[in-house]
């Protein structure tokens, strides 16, 4: 047989092997379909998503694929296309292979989320002298505001100087400092501003006294 006849025959081999596996999978369907029901198509993680991280359009086209499988295996809250789950995050991890569900992804959360104590402070631990002070006219201390007030070591032969490092924040709990309630120090927590924080943070370690008196 000549090269060109051996080349027709394999070509017409192949085409015959193609009709033979199209075959093969049409009956395969049909048989699935009359076996398990009709098919509808989900979303399935091809790989695994991370939680927290947010569903975009590259993630979508990498992560998320679409296949149709018959509907008694379906979850009611199952995703149909990935179009559904941009923008959004998952709750928790989703293995490779599994399911979307729409009930394992959630709106993004803001970044920094608004603090209860208005503005931008935060509860923050410090030790400070004169707290017990502050009961001393049968007032409950802890929820009012006090001054932070910062006596720094004397550079020579004077008195240190002494100065308001924060004003009227407010005091959110009162307990004993380290060594106990005998030797005067308390452990304060304040809602303080970033830049308060740091300030106060220093003086702890730096200043000869950390003390809090009444605001006004």
């Amino acid at each position: 047989m000549s090269r060109r006849g051996r080349a027709i025959g394999f070509l017409l081999g192949a085409l015959a092997a193609a009709a033979v596996a199209a075959a093969i999978a049409d009956g395969y369907s049909d048989s699935v379909v009359a076996g398990y029901g009709r098919l509808r198509p989900v979303l399935v993680a091809a790989t695994a998503l991370e939680p927290g991280r947010a569903i975009g359009p590259l993630l979508a086209s990498e992560k998320l694929e679409q296949r149709r499988v018959p509907v008694r295996f379906v979850p009611p809250d199952a995703l149909t296309d990935p179009a559904e789950a941009l923008g959004l995050v998952p709750a928790a991890p989703v293995p490779a292979g599994s399911y979307l569900l729409a009930g394992q992804l959630r709106p993004p959360r803001s970044a920094d989320p608004p603090s209860p104590l208005g503005g931008r402070r935060r509860p923050v631990e410090i030790e400070v002298s004169g707290a017990g002070a502050l009961a001393a006219f049968g007032a409950q201390p802890v929820g009012s505001k006090v001054d932070v007030v910062v006596t720094a070591e004397p550079s020579g032969s004077g008195s240190g100087r002494t100065y308001v490092a924060a004003p009227g924040v407010p005091l959110l709990a009162l307990g004993p400092g380290a060594e106990g309630a005998a030797s005067g120090i308390s452990t304060a927590t304040l809602g303080l501003t970033r830049p308060q924080a740091l300030r106060l943070i220093a003086a702890e370690s730096f200043a000869r006294r950390v003390t809090v008196i009444p605001s006004g």
